[in-house]
């Protein structure tokens, strides 16, 4: 099926590889989560192969954990274009590491965890999120799945969803039919007052929540959690038959 031909809203993605990848342990004992291989490649390079796929051209990459071997990995890759942004120094979280790499970033960007893997619907990820962000309305745009399409997850969902896309948050004691999937288009002006130090983006989430201006869009591809050692197998099973 052919892609769309609307353009992106962005060219550049951060890519969060930071973490330490505890669930993970004790694969994550020796290597980073982004390097444990799923179907014979690592997660890494599921997550910029689908950058290259959509065409987003740079990728702006945060590393802490075992740096090094993420950072020698990447100089085998011709594409995309990447930029690291070193936390070698402290671990930031996922909020206080889009700070720190702001300058390295345009305005929209797309955010994406590095241990994401997914199979593309009719229309690939970043044009989907392209298609529906509206930057008079939204600080940011999150691709959220259904429970049906989630794969290996067995949570009660992060998020519930009006008719315009304004998101809200599981209530206590509540199933939530939407899971954020780790990828985002995010506009700058989600940054402006942050916090310093580490902290995690649900923050900045919070703050546009409350203002009504943190949206989502459904996700029409197959996505999976790959948060455990267990969940590689099952994962690798579906990704066999394509």
């Amino acid at each position: 099926m052919s892609r769309p031909v609307q353009a992106l809203a962005s060219d550049t993605c951060m890519v969060m590889a930071a973490g330490l990848g505890k669930r993970m342990r004790p694969l994550t004992v020796s290597q980073p989560k982004p390097m444990i291989r799923i179907a014979g490649k690592p997660m890494l390079d599921h997550a910029l192969d689908r950058l290259v796929e959509a065409g987003v051209a740079r990728a702006v990459i945060n590393v802490h954990y075992l740096a090094d071997a993420i950072e020698a990995h990447l100089k085998l890759r011709s594409a995309p274009e990447i930029t690291i942004s070193d936390e070698r120094a402290q671990l930031l979280e996922t909020g206080g590491g889009m700070v720190k790499a702001a300058g390295l970033l345009p305005d929209p960007f797309f955010c994406m965890n590095s241990d994401n893997l997914w199979l593309d619907g009719p229309n690939d990820a970043f044009h989907d999120l392209s298609q529906a962000w509206d930057p008079k309305r939204m600080d940011a745009l999150l691709l959220v799945v259904g429970h049906a399409r989630a794969h290996n997850f067995s949570g009660k969902g992060d998020f519930h969803m009006d008719a315009l896309g304004r998101l809200t948050r599981r209530r206590t004691g509540r199933v939530a039919p939407f899971i954020y999937t780790g990828v985002q288009l995010v506009a700058k002006r989600l940054l402006d007052d942050a916090p310093e130090g580490p902290f995690s983006t649900n923050q900045l989430w919070s703050r546009a929540m409350e203002q009504g201006r943190l949206f989502g869009t459904t996700f029409t591809g197959e996505w999976f959690e790959v948060g455990t050692p267990q969940a590689i197998a099952p994962t690798e099973a579906v990704l066999a038959q394509g």
